[in-house]
Parts: structure tokens; C-alpha cells; sequence
């Protein structure tokens, strides 16, 4: 079985042809892309070590995303469930109330280096389109953002505040009209785009390039919570779960990024899949529900899909982990027995975000809710002196809507 290297850095532990354990990632892309692909690996490879690029992206985390965010005990959480403690890294607080405003500030920053004037990007809970119009404002670049029709629908207030950042939004009517098709749809523009236009993908999928890129510019997350937690106890505990919703896989990656060597009986990672409505077959866990291997935006990894090997439909709650795939760093986590997945249905996802919000002074969106549900479930049954650390990567707000529908009201 291939092992992880330590003191390397996950995103380049792949092969010649960009696979990862030899079987997951690569770049299986039409012969018009390969070239923007190159030319864009090759400038992220020279802007990675650039002390000047580096010291430019820092600044406007720093000044712009609002880094560091906030890590906080959840001291009524923990009483009520009378086990671990639960502490949550509130990602959220930063501009624009998710984690994929670190990706998207890279981004731009790298389209500005390669002389383009547009950017176009995807999108499903609407937050790695909010955050790409926002940077692409902030930098003077003009932006359209792909996202399904369904997603449209029920992710009003994400819809609104990128129409109001002046980025064009394209809907996408076909197949499920959610995120998978938002993803297709925006790389078969950026084919024949590409000389004026940067493509940021809103998560760790897709070619290998935008895999890199994406986990590591939220790789900050995790950079800042090793911080936090020494200033805290002093050291890092002998017993942390870092625990997070997985859907495309980014705000994980971020997430866990910074403890990957750390022996796993000390810090284990936890990714929690959307297990669909209570009583359906659909979902959106690959990783929790043993998918195979196929080929989806460009990459090997494990994919929801018929005994055709055609994509599944899949179902959840939760438009940000709404997707068939995930990325290939994932699967190479889970086959090498570093992180452990599992899945929250979407009731599981509701009855957490009501109890978190009840307790405690944060309002967790519904991908992180199913992280909570996960914490929940498991910290009655662990020692006080386990750490459980829940990233709660996404506000409530932009789904004020859906959880109207399915409790009644919204409480924020």
C-alpha cells in the first residue's frame, strides 16, 4: 500500500503523470487545454517559492480575507453532551463568510501575473462564486461565474451578492443542474477562452494544477489553527479529531493540511460526507459509500456512478456537498488509512445546525453542520481530554431559505 511522505507536501506526492498512489488525480483533458494547463503549472510552480508572491498573498489575507480567523471553545456544546471537549475554527468569520475566499484570492493574484483580464469560475452553495466575484472585484477583473439552476434557486442570497460584485452569473440547465454541470460547463468555455481568461475551480478537484492550487491557498487555515492551538494549551494535545464536511474537499484540505504528519493516534482526521434525505438511496458520499473509480473533470477519483459507469444522480441538503466526485487527495487519504470518512444525512445536518445555533453564538452553514452532527455523535462516547475540532467553514445566512422550508423558521 503507498504510505504518505512525511515532510513533503501532499499536493506534490504524485507521480510524472500527476497521480496520486498512482491511481487518482492526473489530467485527462482535451488537446486544446493541455497547453493553458502547462503555462499555468508552470507559473504556479515559480509564484509557490516567490518570496515577493508569497509576501503579496500574505498581506492580503491579512488584510483582505481577515486571517486569522477565529478558534473557540464550545463550552455549552461540550456540557450538554457531557464528553470531549468541541472547539470549532470559525472560518467563517472571514470576508465573505466562507473558506473559499482563500482560493479565490490566490487566484486573481495569479491571473493578475499572467496578464489576464477576465476569470471565470463555478459553483454550487454559491460561496466559491460570491468569494471569485469578490476578489475578482477587488482586483479589476471581470468575472462570470457557471452555477446550476437548482442551485440558483435555493441559494438566493449567494446569487444576489454576486450580482451585486457586478460578476455575470450562467446558469446551467442541464443534467442535475447543480454543481457537477456548473464545473463542466465552465471548463468547456474556458477551452475556448483561455487566451484572455483565468478558470479558478472552487475546490480541490479538476486538473491537477487546480488541485494544487486550491488546497494550498487554504492551506492558511490549518497554518493558523497550529498556531491557535499551541497559544492555547501550550503544546498540541495527545488526542485531537479535526473534524469537516467534505464535499469537493477543499475547506478539509485546509483544514488538515499543516497536521498531515502527525501520527494519526494523535491527530485524526474525520471528513463527513452528505448522506442524502433519511429515507432515499441518493447521496453524495462516494468516499462513505464505497463508489469506484471513473474519470470526472479532468481526474481519476472515486465517482458516484451506475454499473454503466455513467455519473449518479445524487441528493443532499447541502448544495456545497451536492457532487458525484472528490477530490483526489482525498481518495489518496482514504486508501492510505490517514483519514477516516463517514457521512451525516441531511436530518442528522439540520438537527446539528439547530443544537449548535441553540448553545453557542455561531450559525453554522448546512455543509458544516454535517461536521457537527459528526462531533455530536461521537464526543459523548470520548474522554474530557479529547479535543474535537469542528471547522465551521460556512454562515447560515445563505440558507435562510431551506431551513425555513424544513423547520419553520430561521434562527441565526
Amino acid at each position: 500500500m503507498t504510505k504518505i511522505k512525511k515532510g513533503i507536501p501532499l499536493i506534490d506526492q504524485h507521480n510524472r503523470e500527476f497521480l496520486y498512489a498512482n491511481k487518482f488525480g492526473g489530467n485527462y483533458v482535451p488537446e486544446t487545454l493541455k497547453k493553458p494547463i502547462e503555462d499555468l503549472t508552470d507559473l504556479f510552480q515559480k509564484l509557490r517559492y516567490d518570496k515577493n508572491f508569497i509576501k503579496e498573498r500574505d498581506y492580503y489575507f491579512a488584510n483582505y480575507v481577515g486571517s486569522p480567523t477565529p478558534f473557540i471553545k464550545l463550552h455549552n456544546l461540550t456540557r450538554h453532551l457531557k464528553g470531549a471537549q468541541i472547539w470549532a475554527k470559525v472560518v467563517s468569520e472571514a470576508n465573505g463568510g466562507a473558506h473559499k475566499i482563500y482560493n479565490a484570492t490566490v487566484h486573481c493574484l495569479i491571473a493578475k501575473k499572467a496578464g489576464k483580464k477576465f476569470i471565470v469560475g463555478d459553483t454550487g452553495a454559491g460561496y466559491a462564486g460570491k468569494m471569485l466575484s469578490m476578489a475578482a472585484k477587488k482586483f479589476g477583473l471581470k468575472c462570470k461565474i457557471f452555477m446550476g439552476a437548482k442551485d440558483i434557486k435555493r441559494q438566493r442570497p449567494n446569487v444576489n451578492a454576486i450580482k451585486r460584485n457586478g460578476a455575470e452569473i450562467i446558469p446551467v440547465y442541464t443534467g442535475s443542474q447543480t454543481l457537477v454541470e456548473a464545473v463542466s460547463e465552465c471548463m468547456r468555455y474556458w477551452v475556448s477562452n483561455c487566451d484572455t481568461t483565468a478558470m479558478c475551480v472552487g475546490s480541490t478537484v479538476g486538473p491537477n494544477i487546480f488541485i494544487k492550487i486550491c488546497a494550498w491557498s487554504t492551506a492558511q487555515i490549518s497554518r493558523e489553527l497550529k498556531v491557535q492551538i499551541k497559544n492555547v494549551f501550550g503544546k498540541i494535545p495527545n488526542r485531537i479529531k479535526l473534524v469537516n464536511c467534505v464535499g469537493g474537499g477543499s475547506s478539509a484540505m485546509g483544514f488538515w493540511n499543516e497536521f498531515m504528519d502527525y501520527n494519526p493516534k494523535q491527530i485524526e482526521f474525520i471528513g463527513v460526507e452528505a448522506g442524502g434525505p433519511k429515507n432515499s438511496k441518493l447521496h453524495a458520499a462516494p468516499l462513505s459509500k464505497n463508489a469506484k473509480i471513473g474519470i470526472l473533470h479532468g481526474s481519476k477519483q472515486y465517482v458516484i456512478q451506475n454499473k454503466e459507469g455513467q455519473i449518479s444522480e445524487t441528493e443532499s441538503i447541502s448544495a456545497g456537498l451536492d457532487y458525484p466526485g472528490i477530490s483526489p487527495l482525498h481518495c489518496f487519504l482514504k486508501d492510505t488509512k490517514r483519514a477516516r470518512y463517514t457521512s451525516a444525512t441531511d436530518e442528522e445536518a439540520l438537527s446539528a445546525y439547530q443544537l449548535v445555533t441553540k448553545l453557542e453564538s455561531i450559525s453554522p452553514s448546512l455543509e458544516p453542520s454535517h461536521a457537527f452532527a459528526e462531533a455530536i455523535k461521537i464526543a459523548p462516547k470520548l474522554s474530557k481530554d479529547t479535543i474535537i475540532i469542528c471547522n465551521s467553514c460556512g454562515d447560515s445566512l445563505k440558507d435562510k431559505e431551506i431551513i425555513k422550508k424544513k423547520l419553520g423558521s430561521y434562527k441565526r
